[in-house]
This record gives structure tokens, sequence and C-alpha cells, in this order.
């Protein structure tokens, strides 16, 4: 990535080059091309047909993925217990996949105080039929919740969690607090009917708190973005923190039922976001007898197009809402279609708050969310169906939580509710109760903490199941680094390695004394994924001889013209110092291949495509990068085991992950983007970290726990491996890039190839350097013996 404050880019067009050049292709004709490769003529954007294809390609994969999911559940309905030995394993997935890694505590349920009174009053509310409290819980070591309980005042024949809609506050479900069609009083209706209930504060789609006080750095995402996007780089998620502090409500409520000797059934119901986690939660939790799902249940195709705060890892590949909501079998799950929240998109920038990711919500089509729920219902067999369908009508969806769906609820529940629910009036006094900004705040800052602290400590996970497990010379290691390699393909998304020809094609762009490059195409997965890029040829190479390459990989929002720009004026040129050019000048080929992270939100949102059927787009750069060694290799004036990898910013992220995982790349160098990468994406304490700005398609699954930096290097080795490094870089600072360096150095050490590594600080900002590692592309390419 080339920072954003580092320089501005100028405004420019497409390389269309044979009008730029003397010479052109026609002139010198296609068979003096020392390659075999078909004439180039397309004149068109490839930066912006690139994008385009590649979310052609996604979209298809969506598709193709949808098609096969079928065929991967084996479900046994038998019997109840027979049925969840038979989708174990995707349970087990999509618990891992919402962030349920860690035991809960003892809830330990606490009645809140009011602090401004001399005796302490509790924050609770007597009525005829019940009472409502204002409660803390604990959920996990360093969690709490806060909420309200709701208690009848006669026998409890039911109990449940009743979870709003994220920018609804409880008080608007215990009829205290009014608020248009958000299911105003419908928690105290039950209650009156005999129903204990527990409402859960849900973090919120506000930014009040979203940023750092000590910093004065805040941010427009929501609480739930702000929150997500430190979490998803360790695997934990808003959306798992919230399903624990319902499981942990659930686990208070059984206790109330062991104690008391009064085992009723306990149900949990939900609304907007509240729908969400309360399907979810059915799906995991056997616990719960009925579920009532309201405003929410859809197909979830075009998740990417929702708050980035819903994206799942992989989630598409065996789960939509039907799949999820068979896993409740056999107990009842109930689907109200009813009006959700309208999101248009996160709140709006300032010139001290952006960064947002967009992202909508808007109320299911009553259509979509029949057709979704009837495919649920055909996964079931005949005679065993546990769903239930709710709606006011086709035309125009009801309000949530209607009279109809509680009462389907209710006799799940085994409660039969009276012909009609009645609410008195209520009001809160402003000073008389739980401040509800004062409690979003705690559960936002809560939640943040907890998640720093699984920053912290997450780099144990990686000491036991990495480092602890690379024992012995290079020769031992070899299969265990063969695993994890697999693995970080797992972790990135893998896709098929190319397998249809590359169909090259070229023209001419410009011819030296000292060099001449090409345009050349090939194809990886077409028609619509390609790779696209300048090839420098240097002068001189003499038939039989075979010379080392550098793949030249330019950064965020650049094109392959930027490494070969030799204008000394340009803002590229301030950047990549022409290097492309410069190393051919001392006989290497070179070939800068475009990477496809240019037009901001254009490119960013194929992060969100590809993540919920389980792909980045480091998994479509590694494939392209794959065929780029391929072909390269076949050339008869290239050493194939002499291909090295050399990218800036965005493109150093790419020296990280692809010669990690492709070894046709003889050597790596990062530049101006090393770093400590698990801090550089979840830290809220340094102004660098990505959480304060746009750049929301950083982020990838639990990559804390598994490769920072240090673990990808080590993946590298024993290949040489540099890192090159301006004090002035804003990415991150000196420390951090160093601390994380030193495994990296340790490792080679301990391979007794101390000379294979290396890195170079200079004077300078986030840009090239050419020096260091020049003479490291010397040392380790110009001076390996080809193979014969």
């Amino acid at each position: 990535m080339i920072a954003f404050s580092d320089f501005t880019r100028p405004s420019r067009r497409h390389i269309i080059l044979p009008c730029l050049f003397v010479l052109s292709f026609a002139a010198r004709g296609q068979n003096q091309f020392p390659f075999a490769s078909e004439p180039l003529t397309e004149k068109t954007d490839f930066s912006a047909k690139m994008v385009a294809g590649v979310d052609r390609f996604l979209t298809g994969e969506t598709v193709r993925l949808q098609q096969l999911r079928p065929a991967l559940w084996k479900r046994d309905f038998s019997s109840a217990a027979a049925f969840q030995q038979s989708i174990s394993s995707e349970k087990n997935l999509l618990a891992r996949r919402l962030g349920l890694v860690e035991d809960r505590v003892l809830p330990q349920l606490q009645i809140l105080t009011d602090l401004h009174s001399g005796g302490l009053k509790p924050f609770k509310i007597e009525f005829p039929g019940c009472t409502v409290s204002a409660i803390r819980w604990q959920v996990l070591d360093g969690l709490p919740a806060e909420g309200l309980l709701l208690q009848p005042r006669g026998k409890i024949r039911a109990r449940i969690v009743m979870v709003p809609d994220a920018d609804v506050v409880p008080e608007v479900l215990a009829g205290l607090q009014p608020a248009a069609d958000a299911g105003f009083g419908a928690a105290r209706q039950l209650a009156k009917a005999g129903f204990e209930v527990i409402i859960p504060v849900l973090i919120s789609r506000d930014d009040r708190y979203s940023g750092n006080k000590s910093l004065n750095l805040f941010t427009n995402q929501t609480h739930r973005e702000w929150i997500y996007r430190q979490a998803y780089e360790v695997g934990r998620h808003v959306i798992g923190y919230e399903l624990q502090k319902i499981f942990s409500a659930i686990d208070w409520l059984q206790s109330r039922n062991e104690t008391e000797g009064n085992k009723v059934p306990i149900g949990v119901a939900g609304h907007g976001e509240g729908g969400l986690l309360a399907l979810y939660a059915a799906a995991l939790d056997q616990r719960i007898s009925a579920t009532l799902v309201s405003g929410y249940f859809d197909a979830r195709e075009q998740l990417w197009q929702e708050p980035i705060y819903r994206n799942v890892f992989g989630l598409l590949k065996y789960f939509g809402d039907a799949e999820i909501a068979v896993m409740s079998w056999p107990r009842t799950l109930i689907v109200e279609h009813a009006r959700g929240p309208e999101i248009s998109g996160p709140p709006a920038a300032s010139d001290d708050r952006s960064g947002a990711s967009p992202g909508k919500i808007t109320t299911p089509d009553f259509h979509s969310s029949q057709e979704e729920f009837n495919r649920a219902k055909a996964l079931v067999p005949a005679g065993k169906n546990h769903l239930q369908w709710v709606a006011a009508s086709t035309a125009s969806p009801g309000s949530p939580f209607s009279l109809a769906a509680l009462k389907a609820f209710a006799g799940s529940l085994k409660v039969e509710l009276p012909a009609s629910l009645t609410l008195s009036s209520y009001r809160i006094k402003k000073d008389g109760w739980v401040d509800a900004d004062q409690r979003q705040e705690r559960a936002v800052r809560e939640m943040e903490a907890h998640v720093q602290r699984v920053v912290a400590l997450c780099h144990r996970t990686r000491d036991k199941n990495f480092w602890a497990t690379l024992k012995g010379d290079i020769a031992a290691q070899k299969p265990v680094k063969a695993a994890h390699r697999k693995e970080l393909g797992e972790v990135l998304g893998e896709l098929p390695i190319p397998s249809i020809p590359a169909n090259p094609k070229a023209r001419l762009l410009k011819e030296t004394d000292k060099w001449t490059s090409y345009e050349v195409t090939l194809d990886v997965y077409a028609p619509d994924v390609f790779v696209w890029g300048i090839l420098v040829i240097p002068k001189g190479i003499t038939p039989g001889e075979k010379r080392p390459v550098v793949v030249c990989q330019h950064g965020l929002e650049g094109l392959p013209e930027d490494v070969v720009n030799e204008d000394t004026a340009s803002d590229m040129y301030k950047v990549y110092k022409a290097y492309a050019i410069k190393l051919a000048e001392r006989g290497y080929i070179t070939f800068s291949p475009h990477n496809f992270y240019r037009g901001e939100d254009k490119f960013r949102v194929l992060q969100r495509k590809a993540n919920p059927i389980g792909l980045t787009i480091f998994s479509v750069i590694t494939a392209q990068h794959r065929r780029i060694v391929e072909w390269l290799a076949q050339q008869p004036f290239v050493d194939p085991s002499r291909i090295g990898f050399y990218g800036l910013s965005y493109g150093g992220k790419t020296a990280m992950r692809v010669p990690a995982q492709v070894e046709g790349y003889a050597l790596s160098i990062c530049s101006a983007d090393f770093n400590e990468w698990v801090v550089k994406t979840t830290t809220i304490d340094y102004p660098f970290g990505y959480v304060y700005n746009n750049e929301y398609d950083m982020d990838e699954w639990d990559l804390g726990h598994t490769f920072n930096y240090a673990e990808m290097a080590a993946l590298i080795a024993p290949r040489p491996f540099m890192v090159e490094r301006g004090h002035e870089d804003g990415v991150s600072i000196d420390e951090l890039v160093d601390f994380e360096f030193a495994k990296v150095r340790r490792h080679y050490d301990e391979l007794g190839i101390p000379e294979n590594v290396a890195i170079e600080h200079f004077v300078g900002p986030h840009s090239i350097h050419a020096v260091g590692t020049f003479e490291f592309l010397d040392k380790h390419l110009r001076n390996i013996q080809p193979k014969k």
C-alpha cells in the first residue's frame, strides 16, 4: 500500500502505448519477439478490466458454491441426537467462524443501583404484572453484559432472551421508552403473561465512541464496525461476542430452572440485528426450545452489500439463512416477515471522522424472504417440519413482534397468550434510570478491551502451533513447512492452480540501446481473470544464456507503468525510482505485473465479495503469480531457478503472502510494508493503525493466531528474504518493524544461513531505496549458478 499521506497521485490515462513511442509492434512484426505470443491488439484500460473481471469471477464463484452447497451436508433426521451428530462438523465450523472459542464464566447477574442516591437505590420498576430491573452480568473473563430483566408477578411459564435491533435500546421492548416500529412493549407484554425475560444491550450503529480519546482520533465507523475491524484479524467477531452474551443469559435462565425445580422451556426472539443473533443462537444452542426471527431472514448471496460487521469468512460455502434455520431442528423456529432496520450507509463522514466502509440494510423483500424460507422447509423431510412463517401481508411488511408472531412463539413454548395484549403507559424518569449513552460506551469499551487483550496474547498460539513445530535442519523442516504453507493457503483462501493455457499476447512498448519493453497479458481463469504487465528484457543476451528475473510489484492504486517511469520529476519516480528499468540496466529481466488493488471501493468490495466464499483478494493475486512464475520459467532466456520478487507497499504485502505460498519465487524483498502486521491491523493505540482509515480490505480472518509476517517469512526460508525500511515511513515505527524482523533473523540464524536474510534501514519515506536491495539481488540472484 502507498500511504495516502505520502503523495498525491496525478490524474493520468492508462498507457495506450503504440502512439507514445517511435517503434510499434506492427513495425517490428510478431516474429521478432524473443518469446512465443499472439499480437496484443486490444486498446483498453486493463486495470479497470481486471477489477471488473475479478468481480464477475467472484460473483460466479458465489453462484457455483451455492449450487454445490447441498452436497456438502449429510443430515440425519432420524432423531434429535442423530441430527446433532450429523451436523457437528458444520456446527463447529460456524461457531469458529463467529469467534465462539472461549469458555464463558458464571453469569453472576446483578441488579444495578443508582450511585447518586444515598441508599444505592436499585434500578427497578414495579408494574402490576411484572418488575423491570437494570442488570449486569459476566460473560467471558473480562467481558460483562448489560440489559434488562423482566420478571412476572405470578408463576413463571417460560424464560426467554429477547434481542432488539442494534439501534433499539432494551427499554423500548420493555415499554419504558417509546419508539416507532421497533417492537415497543413486546417484552413487558410477555412478562405479564408469565415470561421471565432478559433483554441484552447490543453494540449500536452510532459512531460516538468509535475512536481513542487519548489520541484524539475518531472514525465514522459504527460501533459495530469499530469492534469488527479490531476483532476479525484475531478470530473474534462482534456477532460472536453478542452470541456469547445471549448464551450467558441462557446460562443464568437455565440455572434458575435448576435452582427452582421449574424446568420451563427457554426461547430466544430477535428483531433486525437481534434477528440475526436469534437465528445463529438457535442453530448453535440446543437449550433453546423455540426461536422467533423477525425482520431479518433472507437470501444472503448479496452479503457483501450489507455492513461489514455482518461479514463472516467462508459463510456461503456451507450456510445460507435456510441452512442455519434447519440447524435448529427439531426445535421450533418462527420467521416473521416484518419491517427491519433501514440503513443506507454508515454515519456521515466529516473532517475528523472518516474511514467507515459502505454497507446498507433494507427490509427483506417478501418474496425473497419467503423463497429462502421455502428452501429451508424443502431441506427437512416431509412430516418433520419445525419451521413456521408469519407475515402481515405480501404488499407491506408489518411491525416486528406482532401479536400473531408472539402467539406462535409463546405457543411453541407451551404458553397461551390472551386474545389481545395491552400495555399501560410509562415513561422513565431521566435521572432515575440507567444512562443509555453511558451504558453504550461501557459496552463498546469493554468489548474493545477484550479484543485488545486477545491481540496481546495471540502470539502464544503462533508460538505453539508454528514456531514450536520447526525443529531440525532445513531438510527436516521442509515437510512441516509444506503443511504450514497449505494452512496459509486455507487462511487466505486458495484457488486451484491455473490449468488453462497461458495464451500470451504481447506488443512492443519501447526500445533503447540497453533494453526492450513489452506489454504482456496471460490468461489465468479465462475470460475474467488474467495477468497484465510490462516485461523488460536487457540487450545483449547471448543464445542459450539464461538470465535471472525480478518481478517488480507496484503498490496501492498503482499501475505497471509506475515502476518503469523514468521521469525524475514525476511523483511515481519519487516513490519507485524506476527500479524495474534500473534492474534491467544491471542485466536482470524484469516483469512488472498489475495487481488489481486499484479504484478505491471498486476493488475493496472485491474483498467483501471474496470473504463470504472463503477467499480474499490474495486468493486471486496468488493464482495470477503462479501463472506469472510458470510462464517466465518457460522462456528460453530465463533461468527458472532465479526468479525473484521485489514489491513496494501493497506490493510488499504481496511479497509476504505470495512467495510464502509460491515456491517458484527464489527470493523475496518486502519494501515499505514489513510490520508487526497483527498490531498494524488491530491497534487503537497507534495513529497508523488501519482501524483509523478506509482500508477495510486489510483484515484477514484470524491471521493473528496463525501467520504474522515473521511466520510468512519463515515459509519463504531458506530462500533469501530482505526487508527495505525507510525511517520516515508512516506505515509503522522502526521499533515494531524490528521487533517482528528479529524473529525472522533468528530463524535464519538457527537454520545456519544468516547470509540469506537482511534488513536495510534508510533515511527516507515510503519508497524504493534501491541500494541494499540491489546488492542483495546481485548476491543471491546474479551469482546463483543456473540449474543444468
